[in-house]
């Protein structure tokens, strides 16, 4: 059964993130910050990949008259984006789906956190330039995703991820499972490629500004 569709694995999924993902905390502070950069204090945000509600949440704290568009595949994820944000669930309007369900904006911004390696190449690819179409000139356009370098050196990133999951609390033989699964199920690009889909979709001054282990960010304008 799929993750993100099994209610009991969903339940638990919060705590995955903070476990799974190097300065998980301080990668959203930044990109709250990146965001902020540009989007005025009545600013619409969109979210991809928002189930779970994480960052729909850190965003709406942070910055109290923004308003969110966030889309997500799955129906469970949602049911939890909304628990997760209580009282700021009337900030936030929540389309199952993909790219094509989310509105054409304009937006001031977007963010599509740990997500994009969830889709195939031509997907992420899509998506990428279906968000662009929906921002206005100059918006940032947040991402953060496993990438990491391919060849002999690709093995030594993905044992230094199990490695960090353990040393984080994660079970041993759950974290070596993560890592079979993200090695043969998830497009994983190099940073030099997720740099290049960017600009391929039109986005400017692409910038890196995390990198923790396995996962990368950047941000770029429309």
């Amino acid at each position: 059964m799929d993750p993100f569709s099994n209610p009991e694995a969903v339940a638990r999924y919060a705590e995955g993130p903070p476990r799974n993902v190097p300065g998980y905390y301080a990668m959203q502070r930044m990109t709250t910050l990146l965001l902020a950069e540009r989007v005025p204090e009545d600013g619409r945000v969109l979210v991809v990949g928002a189930g779970g509600g994480l960052e729909l949440k850190a965003f709406a704290e942070a910055h109290p008259g923004w308003m969110f568009d966030g889309v997500d595949p799955s129906a469970e994820m949602l049911k939890l984006a909304q628990r997760t944000l209580g009282p700021l669930a009337s900030r936030a309007t929540l389309h199952q789906g993909y790219i094509d369900d989310a509105p054409i904006g304009p937006f001031h911004a977007a963010s599509c956190l740990l997500t994009l390696h969830f889709l195939t190449l031509e997907e992420r690819r899509r998506t990428v330039a279906e968000v662009y179409r929906r921002l206005k000139p100059g918006a940032p356009f947040v991402v953060a995703h496993l990438s990491l370098p391919q060849g002999e050196e690709r093995a030594l990133w993905l044992s230094r991820y199990t490695a960090f999951v353990v040393a984080s609390g994660g079970d041993p033989d759950k974290a070596a499972n993560a890592r079979a699964a993200i090695d043969t199920q998830l497009t994983i690009l190099t940073p030099e490629q997720d740099e290049a889909m960017l600009r391929e979709a039109g986005f400017s001054n692409v910038g890196l500004f995390y990198a923790g282990f396995t996962f990368r960010g950047w941000v770029g304008y429309a």
